[in-house]
């Protein structure tokens, strides 16, 4: 190969890298979280629930109605002369000896003009506002936990995509490292002279299994970057390099008790939003102490024209009102009921919540102590095997050993490498499981 020829090969390989994108665990996370619809859903649900809170504080202020109406009187009897009305003979006679003047006609003003303000603030509701107000918060602390739920569950399904793509990677690479040793293995045994047919045909077998293992590991890879890609809004031809390796070592865990998590605390404010309607609709049953306040204005005319040519008449009062209900059929007591048996509902629920978590979160470090300590005995193992191999390669090359033999050593090594990523992923996603449930 010429110097010519390899920089110029240098120079295709480095301008193709360029254009890949260096994606991080991190990096994925968080374009993920600003991908996710739920996420987004959640952060939707909390602000429905601070606007039911401002609802229900809104009923603690005071309430102000203001009514405008203009109206014309007609009279029945004679529509054209809606502004008088014709009084009978006996009784003019009578009004006229009465007040001691001649009574022909009354004139009615058929013109009239009101307008009011009327002014209401409860004082004491008796814990119907008060409770009502207290669910809602409720509400709020459960949409927020709701939030940091679904948060956790992005976040554990990031770094689920992330290894996956990862690990499909590090298959591919074991996938053509095993490939080439067999190739190479063909190679020895051709260089040698005459092959043994047996092994030339057991060689080439090989050859053509792990051509396809080559092909659907490929596949699986282009798959989960696909998925993985998607679901990070990142655009679907883009080649990615992901960054971040799978460690050899893990730490031990610090894992604390488990005193919290975001579902116990939606389900334990789920009980009191429930007890707290329920404290509310049996108010409803309870008086409601209020101050009211009113005035209005009334202008009369006989022409819509001169309505305001005099001054019009005024009325206002205040005072203190007390709502008392009477009967509704059971309404208030059935509500109440429905809602405690809610509360109830939702308690067995907390209750079944904090055994399934617990046992999960206690499962989840057993697992990964587990994994840990097996991983150092299997990294043992794979090391053995890769030596195992090593020396059945040089004897096979010297014809001290068969193809049969060298296939059943190198599908081991293949296997214990596969079977220690897999570990290591698994590893990695218990410490995400703890992290879901337990931070």
């Amino acid at each position: 190969m010429t110097k010519k020829y390899f920089f110029s090969l240098l120079g295709i390989l480095f301008s193709i890298n360029a254009f890949a994108l260096d994606l991080s665990l991190q990096d994925a996370t968080n374009k993920i979280i600003a991908q996710s619809n739920d996420l987004k859903k959640a952060e939707a649900n909390l602000k429905k629930a601070e606007a039911s809170l401002d609802a229900a504080n809104a009923n603690r202020w005071f309430k102000l109605d203001g009514s405008l109406s203009y109206m014309n009187m007609v009279n029945v009897e004679n529509p054209t002369k809606s502004n008088s009305i014709q009084l009978p003979a006996e009784l003019g006679g009578i009004l006229a000896d009465s007040l001691d003047m001649d009574i022909a006609n009354i004139e009615i003003p058929d013109n009239i003009f009101q307008a009011g303000l009327s002014l209401t603030q409860p004082i004491y509701t008796f814990g119907k506002i008060g409770n009502a107000v207290k669910s809602v918060k409720s509400a709020i602390k459960m949409s927020e936990a709701a939030k940091e739920l679904t948060l956790r569950e992005v976040q554990y399904a990031a770094a689920d995509l992330y290894w996956t793509a990862k690990m499909t990677d590090e298959i591919v690479k074991l996938s053509e490292r095993d490939l080439k040793n067999a190739r190479d293995a063909k190679k020895s045994l051709t260089a040698t002279g005459r092959a043994h047919r047996s092994n030339l045909l057991k060689i080439e077998s090989d050859i053509a299994t792990k051509e396809i293992n080559v092909s659907d590991a490929k596949f699986n890879r282009d798959t989960a970057h696909r998925m993985l890609k998607i679901m990070a809004g990142i655009d679907v031809n883009e080649e990615l390099i992901l960054t971040d390796n799978f460690p050899n070592k893990f730490n031990e865990l610090n894992a604390k008790k488990l005193e919290n998590t975001p579902e116990w605390e939606i389900l334990d404010q789920q009980v009191q939003m429930y007890e707290n309607l329920a404290r509310s609709k049996r108010a409803d049953s309870y008086p409601t102490l209020a101050a009211t306040a009113s005035y209005s204005y009334m202008a009369l005319s006989g022409d819509a024209g001169h309505l305001f040519d005099k001054k019009g008449s005024q009325s206002a009062y205040w005072g203190i009102a007390l709502q008392v209900p009477i009967f509704n059929g059971g309404l208030n007591r059935a509500n109440a009921t429905a809602e405690a048996m809610n509360a109830i509902a939702a308690r067995e629920d907390l209750d079944k919540a904090r055994k399934i978590t617990n046992e999960k979160y206690e499962n989840a470090i057993t697992q990964y102590n587990r994994l840990r300590d097996n991983m150092s005995t299997l990294a043992k193992a794979r090391d053995l095997a890769a030596q195992t191999y090593s020396l059945s390669q040089n004897r096979f090359a010297s014809g001290q050993t068969s193809a049969v033999e060298l296939a059943d050593v190198s599908a081991g090594l293949y296997q214990l490498d596969l079977a220690l990523l897999n570990t290591k992923y698994k590893i990695l996603m218990s410490a995400e499981s703890i992290k879901k449930l337990g931070e």
